[in-house]
């Protein structure tokens, strides 16, 4: 048995300090026995939009090393959440997601597929896919804690996604989030465990939360949910760490008892 942590942030565009902070979330769920620790979605840095390509970093890079030295130092798996990667020739940044092993290497590297745009008049105006790239594949990692497979917020709403990294043997999602608050307060939840009870995996969802520097409010609640969907830890209001255990023997329980995924036809 294993124990897993998500780390709750309210990032902005001061990338030193995000850095300080998740550093300090990290060692709090390290010292809280979390051999595997996931951060939100783009906590590095979030500041307006026009100057992203302006702040994305090669992979590897000056985050990425600093990343895998804490990762090292403190002999856990970090699932590093999401930061803008540089794309070179191109004024767009990747999206991605990386996961370090306890030798502080990069052991996976996913760039966020799906792309949030939205343009309702009068309300909300979004458009990922300006600024950002996508992805083009999905991403699994055998670890000694499980398979662990990467995926990054809007993702959450596409399940055939999950189911692909189930087949490929995910036992452990990792969906580090920057969720907003209408969006959160009706699906988060739902979304979270439904990706946990049809895939029979565990869920690591970390969010982002309070009031972007965008002026969108993040809807915070990170999560950690069971394969039988039970919400095995959920963060309350602010910045913070939840912890939970990871039982393979549960997982393997689950999936015996009631083998859907060897009765899937399609």
């Amino acid at each position: 048995m294993i124990a897993a942590a998500a780390v709750q942030m309210s990032s902005g565009p001061d990338k030193e300090a995000n850095l300080s902070k998740a550093e300090t979330l990290v060692r709090e769920a390290a010292r809280r026995g979390a051999s595997l620790v996931s951060l939100p979605e783009v906590f590095i840095w979030r500041g307006p939009r026009d100057r992203e390509t302006g702040v994305g970093e090669t992979i590897p890079g000056p985050a990425s090393e600093r990343l895998g030295a804490l990762a090292r130092e403190l002999r856990i798996h970090l699932q590093a959440g999401s930061i803008l990667e540089r794309i070179e020739g191109d004024r767009r940044c990747y999206n991605t997601a990386m996961l370090f092993s306890p030798t502080g290497e990069i052991v996976a590297r996913y760039r966020k597929i799906h792309l949030f745009d939205v343009d309702i008049p009068g309300q909300v105006k979004a458009a990922e896919s300006e600024i950002r790239k996508p992805g083009g594949e999905t991403v699994v990692a055998s670890t000694p804690l499980g398979v662990i497979g990467l995926s990054v917020c809007y993702d959450l709403r596409f399940p055939e996604l999950y189911r692909r990294l189930a087949a490929a043997g995910a036992d452990i999602f990792c969906i580090p989030s920057a969720f907003t608050f209408p969006t959160g307060a009706a699906h988060w939840e739902v979304l979270v465990r439904a990706r946990a009870i049809e895939n029979q995996a565990y869920v690591v969802a970390p969010n982002q939360y309070g009031v972007s520097p965008n002026g969108y409010r993040d809807y915070g609640n990170s999560m950690i949910v069971d394969p039988w969907g039970t919400v095995l830890a959920r963060a309350g209001e602010g910045e913070g760490v939840i912890v939970a255990e990871v039982d393979p023997a549960r997982l393997a329980r689950i999936r015996t008892e009631l083998p859907c995924l060897r009765h899937r036809s399609l």
